[in-house]
């Protein structure tokens, strides 16, 4: 097939995708005043949480079978080109100081490699190969997760990516924004947020990038609940890298054990600031070394070692 026969058919398929679409309730943009666009804009944003809505049990399913995985051991990989691959990267970045996570095991992967974070990389989201190389230099194995991300659901190099991922044997989530998606046929599990023309007529950055920070929010943060890196409503790994961290710590430490503000402080610096290690000191009166022990008996799981601070 030559370059033009190539173009007219990614023409003709791109045509049937909903993201591709062109939004009649907004032919001419310049005609309105600022006001009335960003009253539309807002109103086209607030379509996007009822669109997760409608796929909140796969993200669920893929959840789970993400945090079995990572109990074991596993890495949760994102995997995307131009604004879910940033996406991916940052929501990716955001764990170690949320949740204490080394910084390996949750990883995001951008088509185009780290230029493409800050600027746009001319064809990478078209290199399959890249996609296959990119993941084999993980070196996945049974206990890897990774989700794919693309608005249309069929980039290559997402594509190949998860091909790739799953011929490792890895858990694989085909995430887009197009039902019946390529990507989502590809992967064990399919997650489709159908968000509609975006307002900006194939802008995927706008609804459908809200929809990706929505579900990846969701796929970070439970999975952390689900690992025992949070305590009732609190972050309780959280790395305490600023002053405004040091006092989230205290804060934290104040709210999960009632106790005073000296008490909590001593407690954190027993236990070289770890949030979990002061909790259970204060509420239970294990010496620091005796908390460090039972939490990692119990697999980090605050609440369970409080329950059970002799196991």
């Amino acid at each position: 097939m030559n370059g033009t026969d190539t173009n007219a058919a990614l023409r003709s398929q791109l045509g049937t995708l909903v993201t591709e679409s062109a939004n009649d309730r907004y032919p001419d943009l310049a005609a309105l005043d600022t006001l009335a666009l960003a009253t539309a804009m807002n109103g086209e944003d607030s379509t996007v949480p009822a669109a997760v809505s409608l796929v909140v049990p796969a993200i669920a399913a893929a959840i789970d079978e993400i945090a079995v995985r990572m109990a074991r051991g596993g890495r949760l990989i994102y995997a995307g080109a131009g604004t879910p691959g940033r996406l991916g990267i940052l929501d990716a970045s955001e764990c170690p100081p949320t949740f204490g996570t080394d910084p390996s095991t949750v990883v995001g992967v951008i088509a185009g490699g780290s230029a493409a974070i800050g600027s746009a990389v001319e064809n990478a989201e078209d290199d399959e190969d890249a996609g296959a190389a990119d993941m084999a230099a993980l070196a996945l194995g049974p206990d890897d997760s990774v989700v794919g991300i693309s608005a249309s659901g069929r980039t290559p190099y997402v594509l190949a990516a998860v091909a790739a991922a799953r011929a490792a044997g890895a858990y694989t989530v085909g995430f887009a924004c197009n039902a019946g998606s390529p990507l989502g046929a590809a992967a064990d599990i399919a997650i489709e947020t159908e968000v509609g023309p975006e307002f900006l007529s194939g802008s995927t950055r706008l609804k459908s990038g809200t929809a990706q920070k929505l579900v990846l929010n969701m796929i970070s943060t439970i999975t952390m609940v689900r690992l025992g890196k949070t305590y009732k409503n609190v972050m309780v790994d959280l790395r305490a890298t600023n002053d405004k961290l040091r006092a989230r710590s205290e804060r934290t430490v104040l709210r999960a054990t009632g106790t005073d503000p000296a008490t909590a402080a001593a407690a954190l610096a027993s236990v070289d600031g770890s949030v979990k290690a002061a909790i259970l000191v204060v509420l239970t009166g294990l010496s620091p070394a005796a908390a460090a022990t039972v939490l990692a008996s119990h697999g980090g799981h605050l609440s369970k070692a409080i329950a059970h601070p002799d196991s």
